[in-house]
């Protein structure tokens, strides 16, 4: 394991709704979010635009991803879903070219990083990572977070050879194989460390899945033009309205041991369809006894790092901690509104 630094990385992403008259507003919301989620992560930044296309077993057997990338930059064309990342800040890998594209897109997930396990300077390490199952489609997954991947893998001696060398990839590899909730929870709960997720299934690109295991915080909100976002900084929301059209209708941090399932469904047959919760289930999440640092909450103002440190309810268990060096953490000092924790 290399363990550069202890600082958290950021993620960001949109599920749009069918109902919104103007999806350029959503546009600039997700750009505003992940030029404001470099504050989190500066060693690597990346997207990924999902078409809403289902990729069925057939087509991913034969898929071959299309693109350019050298060991800087990578902008790749999956089935389904493209994906642009390259090292340094997300304003370095973002392109104007790209707007249209985000536009069409119905689902958008992004990540900024700080390394914690692998080199900083590989792309192969770089989120959003695009990560088979061996038997379905395979997921588009980015984390937040550090777990004990060693052990992970111990666990689960049959997982394939990873790519790249971080500790996210064994947990979306086995991510990628959960079917039903409860697979998904053990999952989770069996996880030791750090851990903020989102992922969408690429047979189900109308779903996102979020999940918030031990510390690394995670922020939900709906716009009232019903598109429904994630954020790992509740102060990034007030930000966006501050300087986009976007106007909040709701926003919750998630609490510890949460994970929910947002897909379009429609209220009744004579409605479009909206972002909804599909699916919201508990589980007891995982903590090293060295794991609680302020900079779990880097760029938080004081209230929302109080508000959230009060309803931590994690286990806690004792490993030794790895050798650190020098860090790197980002400051920010905006003010937030009044995030209310969810139950």
């Amino acid at each position: 394991m290399i363990c550069i630094s202890s600082s958290m990385c950021g993620l960001f992403g949109l599920l749009r709704s069918p109902l919104a008259d103007h999806p350029e507003r959503a546009s600039e919301a997700f750009v505003t979010l992940g030029t404001l989620a470099e504050e989190r992560g500066r060693d690597s930044a990346g997207v990924a635009l999902l078409n809403g296309r289902p990729v069925l077993q057939a087509a991913r057997q034969s898929e071959r991803a299309n693109g350019c990338e050298d060991d800087r930059r990578s902008d790749m064309s999956h089935t389904g879903v493209r994906v642009i990342k390259g090292r340094g800040r997300f304003s370095g890998i973002w392109r104007a070219d790209l707007l249209d594209r985000l536009d069409r897109s119905p689902i958008a997930m992004g990540h900024t990083r700080w390394a914690t396990q692998g080199s900083p300077f590989d792309l192969l390490n770089a989120s959003p990572l695009v990560v088979p199952d061996g038997t379905g489609s395979g997921i588009v997954a980015t984390h937040n977070g550090d777990v004990e991947a060693g052990a992970l893998r111990a666990r689960h001696p049959l997982l394939p050879p990873a790519l790249g060398t971080t500790d996210s990839e064994p947990v979306f590899q086995l991510l990628a194989g959960c079917r039903g909730a409860a697979n998904v929870t053990g999952l989770l709960g069996s996880l030791v460390g750090r851990a903020a997720l989102a992922w969408v299934d690429r047979a189900r690109p109308d779903r996102v899945h979020l999940a918030r295991a031990a510390l690394s915080p995670l922020t939900v909100a709906v716009d009232t033009e019903q598109n429904f976002y994630w954020a790992s900084n509740p102060r990034w929301l007030a930000e966006v309205e501050r300087h986009t059209k976007v106007r909040f209708a709701s926003a919750v941090m998630l609490r510890e041991g949460t994970y929910l399932q947002v897909g379009l469904t429609a209220a009744s047959s004579r409605r479009r369809p909206r972002p909804r919760v599909l699916t919201r289930a508990g589980f007891v999440p995982t903590a090293r006894d060295w794991d609680l640092d302020d900079r779990v909450w880097t760029g938080f103002t004081a209230a929302d790092m109080a508000r959230d440190r009060a309803t931590l309810r994690h286990r806690v268990i004792s490993i030794p901690a790895p050798r650190q060096v020098p860090e790197k953490v980002a400051a920010a000092t905006a003010v937030s509104p009044e995030f209310a924790p969810a139950v």
